[in-house]
């Protein structure tokens, strides 16, 4: 079960892809859900704050992630403070995964230097609070299929399509 300190708040976020909630700490963006994802925390009694600072400016980057800037969440403060030692270290992974690349369980594990820990990084993968931000989304399975995503697959395939779409026309 997550921990999320007692200086937490929230505010909506209507997506492309759907309603989210946002919610921020003190030291940083703290949550990106998809309203109703697998893994949500209970959220009812956190205060809602939609113009607290640090939300007001993560929903401006997503909304320049989704308008195409592949830049978005440079240097956005993020507080990864909720999960085990090891699924921030998983969530740190995720972060070294550029955009419109793409990697999958087994490359994270060896990342990570524990190569049969393949099952255990896909759990913290698929806990991962910061939803597009911390790009859980950009982890494929072995043979490069679609594979689990607390948001929905239709929304994972979305965000791949729309960042592959980004790295084309970065080449061009």
């Amino acid at each position: 079960m997550p921990f999320f300190p007692t200086d937490i708040r929230k505010a909506p976020y209507a997506s492309p892809l759907g309603a989210m909630t946002l919610a921020a700490t003190d030291r940083g963006l703290a949550g990106v859900w998809f309203d109703g994802q697998r893994h949500m925390p209970d959220i009812a009694t956190w205060p809602l704050r939609p113009d607290d600072p640090i939300l007001r400016r993560a929903a401006r980057a997503l909304d320049a992630y989704f308008a195409g800037d592949a830049d978005a969440f440079a240097g956005l403060p993020l507080d990864l403070g909720s999960g085990t030692a090891f699924q921030q270290q998983v969530w740190h992974a995720l972060l070294s995964i550029a955009h419109g690349e793409r990697s999958t369980y087994a490359g994270l594990s060896h990342a990570l230097g524990r190569p049969t820990a393949m099952r255990a990084v896909g759990a913290a993968v698929g806990r991962n609070p910061l939803s597009i931000v911390v790009p859980c989304h950009r982890v494929l399975g072995a043979d490069g299929s679609l594979t689990g995503y607390a948001g929905g697959l239709p929304r994972k395939a979305s965000l791949l399509q729309l960042e592959s779409a980004d790295s084309e026309a970065m080449a061009t």
